[in-house]
């Protein structure tokens, strides 16, 4: 073919052959989008989502001791936004509201939040448990413990607005880190399975030195440092950077060596075969009891190596999907028609392969939201992974064994665990038919 046509007016040729073979992505969605809005209970979960990312955005706005807006002796403040500019280091805490208790203050103007009081405020006045219709000390009426109060006198319903922060944190970026690892390693496993990626020998040995190297030198060398620092970026984030730039030093190092004839020598990798038995070797452990075990070697475990943690013992679906739709596309005609073209594997991948094999991934997502969550609420409930100024639902109803007649603190957040979890249920099943019903045509 090369010799007929120029490298540009190949990859053009080749392009209006995947075009016309490849499924019409437009099309596809448009599809799965008009099945999916016929479903009722899933296209009224994904507004109730909507509400749910919404407050989890606006949390400090909806729940906070401190005004909005406000005008005292002419000048006006923001301290909501104040704190945020502080937190970036942007601006410098202003002097005269260090320490001040914002309900004595003097305004002007002033617009209060929702809630007010933030997750954090102890109430002393209303503590212990104080329920929603317990008497109360408040100097007027915009002060009301509406849900209550936990032991420490802290609001339920900043407690409610903060967990649902928490929930969506954890759900994205538990499943950020699983489709990071499963999308990868399906991708190699599905397309090139256990004999099509060939590597010499000194390729492989050198990747696995590097590995070998960056694990020591890294992580197991460093576990004080990595212990003892906060994260991202602080001392993890030299690790991983460490441990990159050896995995780039071995192959550039590998490219050299390559050019010798007897070094140059390929073989197939069993990517398929290792990436299989991984999965099955994951999936045969409990994921709640690996999580414990994995979170009692770590000396400081946080939120975020809870996310991390859960993420990366959530990637084995995500992989299974990919790599069943990878087997499947490899033999299109589409995909025929690059390789016949020349052109090269990972822009077959990454270009033509993956964009249509995105469809099973969203629905893996869904559900694994749904589990991410109930891993965080299992943990704070057991009291790991969160600082003592942080506030989920999980830790909340933990407060609730403490005092058996503080029922608010059970249910209410029992019942947002339940809510938000079917609501990812509910979307995952309505994307799984809307697909399943393409499919079937």
């Amino acid at each position: 073919m090369r010799l007929f046509f120029g490298r540009k007016k190949q990859t053009q040729l080749a392009e209006s052959l995947g075009a016309a073979s490849a499924p019409n992505a437009q099309q596809f969605w448009a599809m799965v989008w008009r099945r999916f809005r016929s479903n009722r209970p899933a296209l009224w979960s994904l507004r109730l989502l909507v509400v749910l990312l919404g407050i989890a955005f606006f949390a400090d706005f909806l729940a906070n001791e401190k005004p909005l807006y406000c005008k005292i002796e002419g000048k006006r403040y923001f301290p909501v936004l104040a704190d945020y500019g502080q937190a970036l280091g942007w601006t410098n805490p202003d002097p005269q509201f260090l320490n001040v208790d914002w309900k004595d203050l003097e305004y002007e103007r002033v617009w209060w939040a929702p809630v007010a009081y933030s997750a954090s405020t102890i109430d002393v006045y209303n503590a212990p448990f104080k329920g929603p219709f317990d008497r109360q000390v408040v100097a007027e009426d915009r002060f009301w413990h509406w849900l209550g109060t936990d032991d420490l006198g802290r609001d339920v319903a900043a407690g409610m607005l903060a967990g649902t922060r928490m929930a969506m944190l954890v759900g994205v970026v538990a499943m950020s880190v699983a489709c990071f690892f499963g999308i990868i390693l399906g991708l190699l496993a599905g397309y090139y399975g256990d004999s099509r990626l060939r590597w010499t020998r000194v390729r492989l040995l050198a990747n696995g030195v590097a590995l070998v190297a960056a694990w020591f030198y890294g992580f197991a060398a460093r576990s004080y440092a990595l212990a003892e620092s906060e994260w991202p970026p602080g001392e993890l984030g030299k690790s991983i950077l460490l441990g990159l730039v050896l995995l780039v030093v071995a192959n550039v190092g590998a490219s050299q060596l390559e050019r010798f004839p007897l070094l140059a020598r390929k073989r197939a990798l069993p990517v398929d075969l290792l990436v299989m038995r991984a999965i099955e070797v994951l999936e045969s452990v409990p994921g709640l009891l690996f999580l414990l075990a994995i979170l009692a070697v770590i000396e400081k475990p946080g939120i975020l190596d809870v996310m991390v943690i859960i993420g990366f013992l959530s990637w084995t679906s995500v992989a299974r999907f990919v790599r069943a739709e990878l087997l499947r596309i490899r033999t299109l005609p589409y995909i025929e028609a690059a390789q016949v073209m020349g052109f090269s594997e990972w822009r077959i991948i990454w270009r033509h392969a993956l964009p249509n094999a995105l469809g099973p991934i969203l629905v893996v997502v869904a559900f694994g939201v749904a589990g991410a969550i109930l891993a965080e609420a299992s943990l704070s409930f057991l009291g790991l992974g969160l600082s003592i100024d942080q506030v989920s639902w999980g830790s909340m109803i933990n407060k609730a064994r403490e005092d058996f007649s503080a029922w608010w603190l059970a249910l209410l957040p029992g019942l947002a665990i339940f809510a938000t979890v079917t609501i990812f249920n509910l979307i995952g099943d309505g994307l799984a038919q809307a697909m399943d019903a393409k499919l079937n045509q």
